[in-house]
């Protein structure tokens, strides 16, 4: 929800009175020593007014001084120290280059001219989300104005807080300003600074980045769920009165001390739960809503049985972030229930110390900072900057900047699983890694020197995707450095954006010619293996926009251009005289249009389907089918009497079959496959395409017992050349396979 700018107190002559200011300022937070905030806010208005006569106009159009009263509002309210507030005071007339650094160190102090300092240098982001601007800059500039950023927030987050307050001033100032600004600012805040104060747990903060930065970016959408809010402010507050009155009541007859209030939903949150809910407005329960405040945990639990039993309780609408907390420390508990009137209502219970850090995050926590390490506090203000030391760490030895917003964005998603080292300690990486992403996160050289992994005692794959509570341990080598295979996307190795970047990174240490031999080496082993030798290199690289062959090498090997996108453009440039014999999946039979678009049963082929009528299964129900005579397969329920009946009398008509989101064109292939002879290597082959769920049209094998080399022809459907790639990459890792590729018209078992 956009909140209003604060009034401020003025004289008789229409000017800020810096006397009551400071007096409200302190009524928040205790200054130490008021009259060297006085002294910045008068020196601060001098300089402005210095400006104006000198230039007749206001400095990049807004008033720097009212700026930094504002900011100093914003950090107020925060809890922040009396530094921070000068500094905020005196910021923008520095950026503005009304004043220097050392004139501010002289006349307030090194603490408050180092906090400016670091603001200053945060303004690389801003850089990097610029292009325009990027441009005045060189890479080496970027790169070193942001790991300056990045030090300066790791020793002191004063420093992102106060940039948080200044772009909360900067996007709120934008309402008048032309429409390409507006989108720019709130692109930017969106992008970095929400994602930001998200993950420093300031939702006081988060929540109006968010909305404001979605009222520029998306004003249709905006304005559609303002009115629907404001059409109907009036009843949904008698309710919440009403509702709170009840609650009230019945918490004061428990002995329970209790602050309730009524809770605005914030309009980009009530967008973002229609988007992935797919649900309108009617349906997003937490519209109508109370928070409760209690003094104790067990007082939680108590308000929360109370509150169900006065009203039903929604089932799968309780989250108890108390007993597991979220990612950036915010605990409560969340339930929704049918109120009175039948209308539906979301209750949110913490205690007043937890609403305050959900309220603050980081800020309720900063100035423990040297305390006892055993404190909460101190463990809470730690993590927060022990997250900050990893995208530092990260772009440090990157030396790339380009990645940073999907760093602030995805990477701290909640979406993340919770390993034990061999030791017992604990590391989060996010949801779908593998044991070499695992190994990134302990150390750059443990990934590196990475040759195995064991997951719970268990020598796992490397491509094997982690899961809460495993504990891992990985296996190093002697030798350290990774493997180019490492980076391809079909093989699954690495899933995270950190462990990536920093294989790459290592490769683009090595030597230009190592990336340009190994660079060919891949490429052309992919196009022989897909069969796309018609791929004509000049058109190649001139549709890539790189400027050689070399270049184009080098890039692969180091792993600048992924190996996929290159055989994707390949594929696209094969000319069209050769499509056909060389390139274009044939669909192996014509799609016919089902009678029910609504649902897809995979398993049956073309055989004509139709849902038993005794069961009536309906998608989501485990399913079984019987092959009648005549009329195709019916799709009874599991548990269906009938079909249990029909599994004594006739199971060898029954046939598995299941449900399908949505029907998927695939095209069948042979694969030719060279292997040294084993026993089992035709099950090794078959089990990894039952797993991947591939369907094989026909299987041919030959053995010549002279070399010991096996030969296989396989036809499978294939959806794309995608997972055509994926599938020959997956069968080359098996164990005595020699080359796994597309089947060209020559090759014979």
């Amino acid at each position: 929800m956009v909140q209003v700018r604060a009034q401020y107190p003025t004289n008789g002559d229409g000017s800020v009175d810096i006397a009551a200011w400071i007096d409200r300022i302190n009524q928040r937070v205790t200054l130490s020593s008021p009259q060297i905030l006085r002294e910045a806010c008068e020196w601060a208005l001098q300089l402005e007014q210095e400006a104006i006569a000198e230039e007749n106009i206001w400095a990049e159009g807004a008033s720097s001084y009212t700026t930094g009263l504002e900011m100093a509002e914003i950090l107020a309210e925060l809890k922040l120290d009396q530094d921070s507030l000068v500094a905020a005071v005196i910021y923008r007339a520095v950026r503005e280059r009304k004043t220097d650094l050392p004139a501010v160190e002289r006349r307030l102090g090194l603490a408050v001219a180092s906090l400016v300092d670091g603001v200053q240098r945060m303004a690389a982001i801003s850089v990097s989300q610029n292009p325009a601007k990027a441009a005045a800059f060189s890479s080496q500039s970027q790169v070193e104005n942001l790991r300056k950023m990045l030090v300066t927030m790791v020793d002191d987050v004063r420093v992102a807080l106060i940039k948080l307050a200044e772009r909360t001033c900067a996007i709120r100032a934008v309402k008048d300003a032309p429409e390409e600004k507006r989108y720019r600012v709130a692109r930017e805040v969106f992008d970095i600074y929400a994602p930001l104060a998200h993950r420093l747990g300031i939702g006081h903060i988060k929540w109006e980045l968010e909305d404001l930065s979605f009222r520029y970016i998306e004003p249709l959408q905006y304005k559609q769920i303002a009115a629907l809010l404001d059409e109907r402010r009036l009843d949904r507050q008698e309710y919440i009165d009403e509702v709170m009155g009840q609650l009230r009541q019945q918490l004061e007859e428990a002995g329970i001390q209790a602050e309730i209030t009524g809770r605005a939903k914030h309009i980009y949150s009530i967008w973002r739960k229609m988007r992935r809910k797919n649900i309108d407005f009617s349906q997003v329960y937490d519209v109508r809503a109370v928070r409760v405040l209690v003094p104790l945990v067990r007082d939680c639990y108590t308000s929360l049985g109370i509150v169900h039993s006065l009203w039903r309780h929604i089932p799968n609408e309780f989250d108890d972030y108390i007993a597991n907390p979220k990612e950036n420390g915010y605990r409560s508990l969340h339930t929704a229930v049918v109120g009175p009137g039948g209308k539906v209502l979301e209750v949110q219970i913490r205690t007043q110390g937890m609403h305050e850090e959900a309220e603050l995050g980081v800020c309720a926590h900063w100035r423990y900072k040297g305390t006892d390490a055993g404190s909460t506090s101190s463990n809470a203000y730690e993590d927060k900057i022990a997250w900050l030391r990893q995208v530092l760490e990260w772009h440090e030895e990157m030396g790339d900047i380009g990645g940073l917003a999907d760093q602030l964005r995805v990477d701290f998603e909640p979406d993340r699983i919770y390993l034990f080292t061999p030791d017992g300690h604990v590391l989060d990486v996010p949801k779908g890694a593998t044991p070499l992403d695992f190994a990134y996160r302990v150390h750059t050289e443990i990934g590196h020197s990475c040759r195995g992994a064991k997951v719970n005692g268990r020598i796992v794959p490397l491509s094997y995707i982690l899961q809460t509570g495993e504990q891992v341990e990985i296996i190093t080598g002697k030798q350290s450095g990774p493997s180019r295979d490492w980076l391809n996307p079909n093989l699954g190795y690495v899933n995270t954006s950190r462990a990536r970047a920093k294989v790459q990174h290592w490769f683009k240490q090595q030597a230009r010619e190592q990336n340009v031999q190994a660079g060919k080496l891949m490429l052309d082993r992919e196009l022989t293996r897909l069969a796309l030798n018609g791929a004509d290199y000049a058109q190649l690289i001139d549709k890539l926009g790189i400027r050689s062959q070399d270049d184009l090498f080098a890039a692969v090997g180091s792993g600048d251009i992924r190996l996929m996108h290159v055989v994707n453009v390949a594929q696209q440039l094969i000319e069209p005289d050769t499509r056909s014999e060389q390139l274009e999946l044939i669909p192996r039979r014509p799609t016919k249009p089902g009678r029910r678009s609504d649902v897809f049963i995979q398993g049956v082929g073309n055989l004509l389907t139709q849902l038993a009528g005794c069961c009536q299964p309906v998608p989501g129900d485990p399913i079984i089918g019987y092959i009648t005579l005549g009329r195709g397969v019916t799709v009874h329920r599991a548990d269906c009497a009938t079909a249990m009946q029909l599994q004594d009398r006739d199971s060898d008509r029954l046939i598995e079959v299941s449900w399908g989101s949505e029907r998927v064109q695939t095209y069948p292939v042979e694969i030719y496959i060279k292997a040294y002879d084993r026993s089992g290597l035709l099950r090794d082959v078959s089990q990894m395409l039952a797993n991947d769920k591939i369907n094989v049209l026909e299987v041919s094998t030959r053995t010549n017992k002279d070399d010991n080399y096996a030969a296989m022809l396989l036809t499978v459907e294939v959806p794309n050349i995608n997972m055509l790639g994926r599938l020959l990459a997956r069968i080359s890792q098996l164990p005595n396979i020699i080359e796994a590729r597309r089947n060209r018209k020559e090759s014979q078992v």
